[in-house]
C-alpha cells in the first residue's frame, strides 16, 4: 500500500479527494491536514510515502507555509516522503519553485482523481509528472528578473501598504524600499508599483 497524506485548506475538496483515492486498492490515505503546519505535524506522526499538497494554504496566522515550503520541510519531517503539488493557481514561477524544492509532481486542480492516483504511483516509483500545459507556460515565461530582495519588497507592497510600513516590516530604510520598488517597476515594464505587483503575482514571482 502507498501511504498518502492529503493537505488542503478547503475541507470539502480534501475530504472528497480522500474518498476518491480510498477507492484505489493500492492507496491508503493515512492523514489529512488543513494547513501547512498541520501537514508537517501529520507527516512526522504518520510517515507517509506521498504527500499531496495544495499550493496555497494559509496558516493559522493567515500566512504559514505554502505547499512548496511544506514539501521542503518533508525532508526532515518525513524522510523518504515525496511531494505532489495540486493548485488552481498554476503560475510559471510556482512550478519552478516547486521543482527546485524537489517536488515530483505538479498538477492543476482540474485533474481527475484517476489521473492523480496514477501520478501518486508514478512519483512513489521514483518518476516525475508535470502537467504539460503548466510546463509549457513556465518555459515560455522565462526566469524572474527580480532579485530576491526586490521580490520581497514587492510582495510587501502588494496589499497597498505605504513605503514607511514596508520599510518597517522589511527592516530597511524608506529610501532603500523606494529604490527596490523603482527597480522592480522598471524590470517588469510596469506603469507603477501596483501594476508591478499584479504582473509579478500573475507570473508566480511573488
Amino acid at each position: 500500500m502507498i501511504r498518502v497524506l492529503l493537505a488542503d485548506d478547503e475541507n470539502l475538496i480534501r475530504e472528497a479527494l480522500a474518498q476518491m483515492l480510498a477507492l484505489e486498492d493500492d492507496l491508503d490515505v493515512v492523514a489529512q491536514a488543513a494547513s501547512g503546519e498541520e501537514a508537517l505535524a501529520m507527516a512526522r506522526k504518520t510517515s507517509p510515502d506521498v504527500a499531496v499538497l495544495d499550493l496555497q494554504m494559509p496558516g493559522r496566522d493567515g500566512r504559514g507555509p505554502d505547499g512548496i515550503e511544506v514539501a521542503e520541510g518533508l525532508a526532515t519531517a518525513a524522510p523518504g516522503c515525496v511531494a505532489v503539488i495540486v493548485t488552481s493557481h498554476g503560475r510559471p514561477g510556482h512550478l519552478k519553485r516547486a521543482l527546485a524544492a524537489g517536488v515530483r509532481g505538479f498538477l492543476p486542480k482540474t485533474t481527475s482523481a484517476a489521473t492523480l492516483a496514477g501520478v501518486v504511483r508514478t512519483v512513489h516509483d521514483g518518476g516525475r509528472h508535470v502537467d504539460p500545459e503548466l510546463a509549457a507556460e513556465a518555459i515560455s515565461a522565462g526566469d524572474s528578473p527580480l532579485t530576491p530582495r526586490e521580490a520581497d519588497v514587492l510582495e510587501l507592497a502588494a496589499d497597498g501598504a505605504p513605503v514607511e510600513e514596508i520599510a518597517r516590516r522589511a527592516s530597511l530604510s524608506p529610501g532603500t524600499v523606494r529604490n527596490y520598488l523603482s527597480s522592480a517597476v522598471t524590470k517588469l515594464g510596469a506603469a507603477n508599483r501596483h501594476d508591478a505587483c499584479a504582473t509579478a503575482r500573475r507570473m508566480g514571482w511573488i
